[in-house]
């Protein structure tokens, strides 16, 4: 049978802040992140399983990507925790915010390849992860391809 590749897309509001950087991105902003998880896989061939005909239910792909990301960093401020924003991140903290530390750079490069480790932990056995792309702008994106980091 035939591979097949499935693709969700998913939004999300975030903000976040790239320390040491030389340009505006220094400072504390926001983007509307446009999120496109591409799975690999067969379509099942057991006509008595309810999923007969799919790679995988786009259903159980939202609930994994949702579950992982999108709740996650919905609305949340990011800062890598390496660094003297862990301080600002405390403030924010203490005053309600949701803040997320992470032990990278929070630029969309290497949040791509957090998200990928996240999802590809959760897909079901059969079904591959094939890329990511993490849209941070209406004109600026990352992507991630499995075939890249074999």
């Amino acid at each position: 049978m035939s591979k097949i590749r499935i693709t969700k897309q998913f939004s999300f509001e975030t903000g976040h802040a790239l320390y040491g950087y030389d340009g505006k991105c220094k400072n504390v902003h926001g983007h509307s992140y446009k999120l496109s998880v591409t799975v690999i896989g067969t379509p099942i061939t057991d006509t008595s399983n309810v999923k007969y005909g799919m790679v995988i239910d786009f259903t159980d792909l939202k609930k994994i990507v949702k579950e992982e990301i999108v709740d996650l960093f919905d609305h949340a401020t990011v800062f890598n925790k390496n660094t003297p924003h862990v301080e600002l991140a405390q403030e924010l903290s203490d005053r309600g915010h949701h803040v997320i530390l992470v032990d990278y750079q929070p630029t969309s490069e290497n949040m791509v390849i957090d998200f990928a480790k996240k999802i590809q932990d959760r897909l079901p056995g059969g079904i591959q992860l094939h890329s990511l792309r993490l849209q941070e702008t209406e004109s600026s994106f990352a992507e991630w391809f499995s075939s890249d980091n074999i």
